[in-house]
């Protein structure tokens, strides 16, 4: 079937809004969340499985999920895939390919509003999953879970747009048209922090695209991503289009990118391996015949600015809201607040207050503000960094909030008069840690924001009409936000992605965003 003559269908679909996020104050939402996490908690200690082509593999090696806030609890453990198993699936995910592509755009997108369908049912036993395999409370879970339905949402109706041809410049005796066709085999590297709605929004783009995927979730949460691939297998997806790899990266990272048939890496993670993984895309192996496409997305090192003209009140909210949330394991955190100089004290006296209120324990026993950290390397390496703060600057929040005895749990810490140049100014800690640094004018408080390799989120609290014009123009980064937290992007509304060592800007959740996942091919028909 031409191009041309594909079906449109998805016009009877309503037009596209965000998934609203549960209020847990209300009892009947919360009995649900709790008969959710009680659900799930019956289904710990599985054992689960690599797929490839729709069949399950095993192998000699085992990779254990655990539980953050009590880790000798085991969430789940997978047979680890081999070198072998990798090459396998790469072959399998070609050969499928050929078939997929073919495969109406409408058709492709229709899996992906079943998706969406069958998780927004199912809305509180996918956020329980990650309260106890990540440790998100209750509202941050049921955040990321309605951020993964947004995605599939969005993007099957951004199928319907581009699926069609793209209207061109017509010339006389022949009939012309644009249209986007999809590039091949895919390795999606998701990362633990977004374990459900950036792992959902990477895999079902470059589906619903026309390519096919092996999926490498992260070690701290494959869990999750498999519930996401059982949701796929569920609606039907052909077996093959989506495969789902955990494993190593050393043991099968490279080479699921190093592949001659892989046409894409789409990775979302630190600097360090974005980089390692732009390096190796870049080389040819010998039989390669095009250039590998990469999608990265890396980290951040966010600042929230505070002028003497701003909502204090509003503006220490959103301080202690950017940097504690998910206890500050996101690459948009404001782990920077950055206040001029009129004003500093009184905005720390408040921060201080706000944080010093804030409750931690494990959150499947309770919605709690903050829950553990990731893992036992997450723990030691934030756990430097406030040792090394405290040489830094000085500390003012972090050792009067409960800590419980078991677990990954991080008091939520600030440190006071922190110099820009400071390691825990300039590094990605990716933690609970916020650091407060004075600046003496706008001017000077800009120019600390910018005085990073990121440049992911920023926020600027002013009501000066002027100062917000120039931030537009002058603050360096992807996501800007006035008078409001630098977390949070909503799909559809503002498309996420940073520039400088924040990645290739991709802007997840734009109209941008599925052409990273095609190639355009121009064809002129003369009669």
């Amino acid at each position: 079937m031409s191009i041309l003559e594909q079906p449109a269908t998805g016009a009877d679909r309503a037009p596209y809004k965000n998934e609203p996020l549960t209020d847990f104050s209300q009892p009947k939402n919360r009995l649900a969340m709790e008969a959710a996490l009680a659900k799930v908690a019956s289904q710990l200690g599985q054992t689960l499985h690599p797929v490839v082509g729709g069949k399950k593999l095993e192998s000699d090696k085992f990779l254990n999920s655990y539980n953050p806030a009590r880790p000798d609890e085991l969430i789940a453990r997978f047979y680890s895939a081999t070198s072998d198993q990798a090459e396998q699936a790469v072959q399998v995910a070609s050969e499928t390919f050929k078939t997929w592509q073919k495969v109406p755009y409408t058709e492709r997108a229709e899996y992906l509003f079943k998706a969406a369908d069958l998780m927004r049912e199912r809305k509180h036993e996918f956020s329980a999953w990650m309260v106890f395999e990540i440790g998100k409370n209750w509202n941050e879970a049921d955040a990321d879970t309605a951020e993964a339905i947004d995605f599939l949402e969005f993007y099957a109706r951004e199928m319907l747009r581009l699926g069609g041809p793209q209207p061109v410049v017509q010339v006389e005796g022949e009939k012309n048209h644009l249209a986007y066709v999809p590039l091949g085999v895919g390795v999606v590297i998701p990362p633990w922090n977004f374990p459900l709605a950036i792992t959902t929004g990477m895999t079902s783009a470059a589906i619903v695209t026309g390519n096919t995927v092996i999926l490498k979730p992260s070690s701290v949460t494959p869990v999750i991503a498999y519930r996401l691939f059982e949701l796929f297998e569920e609606v039907g997806l052909p077996a093959g289009v989506f495969n789902f790899l955990p494993g190593s990266g050393g043991a099968i990272g490279d080479l699921l990118v190093d592949h001659p048939k892989t046409r894409f890496i789409s990775f979302t993670g630190s600097k360090e391996v974005g980089l390692r993984i732009f390096d190796r895309a870049s080389k040819t192996a010998p039989g390669q015949i095009w250039l590998k496409r990469t999608v990265l997305e890396m980290g951040g090192k966010d600042s929230v600015v505070v002028d003497e003209t701003a909502d204090l009140n509003a503006a220490a909210s959103a301080i202690v809201t950017s940097a504690f949330g998910f206890q500050g394991q996101k690459c948009s955190a404001g782990s920077r607040a950055i206040l001029v100089d009129s004003i500093y004290d009184e905005v720390l006296e408040k921060v201080v207050e706000k944080v010093n209120k804030l409750e931690l324990g494990p959150t499947d026993e309770k919605n709690f503000d903050m829950g553990p950290v990731s893992d036992e390397k997450a723990y030691k390496k934030i756990n430097e960094y406030i040792e090394i703060g405290k040489g830094e600057g000085k500390l003012v929040a972090g050792d009067k909030n409960a800590v419980p005895e078991t677990g990954y749990f991080i008091p939520p810490t600030v440190f006071s008069e922190v110099d820009p140049q400071a390691r825990i100014a300039q590094e990605e800690i990716f933690g609970p840690v916020l650091a407060v640094i004075r600046a003496r004018d706008f001017d000077h408080a800009l120019e600390i924001a910018n005085g990073t390799e990121y440049g992911l989120t920023g926020a600027l609290f002013s009501q000066d009409p002027a100062r917000l014009d120039r931030a537009e123009t002058e603050f360096h980064v992807g996501n800007l936000y006035f008078n409001r937290k630098c977390t949070g992007a909503l799909v559809g509304v503002q498309p996420f992605g940073g520039f400088n060592m924040s990645g290739t800007d991709s802007k997840a959740g734009g109209q941008d965003y599925l052409l990273l996942f095609l190639q355009g091919k121009s064809i002129a028909r003369r009669s």
